[in-house]
């Protein structure tokens, strides 16, 4: 489903991607590490053409995603969740996981907000993956931190693309709501063959959720393993010079969940 060999990324004089080699199949759900200023996000902005890659190979669903002259085509296949949610609070909860058709409808119908009735099904299906159709009508500005999260879950969900990246998703919630969106995340992955990117910091929860963890450290890629491979002197690679406190126990491990910094 993705395939990138020898990604470089640089802003400036400031190397951010050093030759990545990676390859993530369909739906599979995969967690990426590292601290920040690792190049995680840069990574992910490269995948969907946030950000141009200076060299290397990319493929993304079957399309050359650095040589594809148009880029929407790209993001039809690949959804976005951010840290921050990103949803219009004074529209409905509905109307913002209907923004996730937009790049399948016509423009005319896009400026207008005209959603066909599967549309709406969809939304309607996309809500209730993830508990939150009895709240389909409220204005989402009314919704808790977690609940704008799902809504942003299910609006890259109605996009039904093949790979949804999410940046930090859990970053700001706390640990029960975040286990309730990485579960959502992962259920999508499992059950509709859609691959997950998902970049953290926590590894309690990269181990509890990823099929797979990749590991960054100065824009190199220094882990792509199991998670129960996860070693410490693995975490030393991937956190150099960084001191782990523990929000929760690791069996066999002394590094845990949340890093300083």
């Amino acid at each position: 489903m993705i395939r990138i060999g020898n990604l470089t990324k640089q802003f400036g004089s400031n190397p951010v991607l050093r030759g990545i080699d990676l390859q993530v199949g369909a739906g599979e759900f995969v967690v990426i590490l590292g601290q920040s200023g690792a190049g995680k996000s840069t990574l992910l902005r490269c995948i969907n053409r946030l950000a141009q890659a200076d060299s290397g190979t990319l493929e993304v669903a079957g399309i050359d995603a650095l040589g594809c002259s148009d880029p929407r085509l790209l993001r039809q296949q690949v959804a976005m969740i951010f840290q921050h949610h990103n949803v219009v609070p004074r529209l409905s909860v509905l109307k913002n996981v209907l923004t996730g058709r937009l790049g399948a409808v016509s423009t005319l119908a896009s400026v207008l907000q005209l959603f066909r009735r599967d549309d709406i099904e969809l939304g309607m299906q996309c809500l209730a993956r993830v508990e939150l159709d009895h709240k389909a009508h409220q204005r989402t500005d009314s919704l808790s931190g977690g609940q704008m999260q799902r809504v942003g879950i299910a609006r890259a969900l109605a996009q039904r693309p093949k790979v949804i990246l999410a940046d930090e998703p859990v970053a700001s919630l706390d640990p029960k709501t975040a286990r309730l969106v990485l579960q959502y995340l992962r259920d999508a992955s499992r059950e509709l063959g859609i691959t997950v990117l998902c970049n953290l910091h926590q590894v309690d929860y990269a181990r509890e959720f990823g099929d797979r963890i990749v590991g960054l450290a100065h824009g190199s890629l220094v882990y792509d393993g199991s998670a129960e491979g996860l070693s410490e002197a693995d975490l030393q690679r991937i956190y150099p010079g960084q001191q782990a406190t523990c929000t929760a126990p690791l069996p066999a491990m002394s590094y845990c969940a949340e890093l300083r910094g």
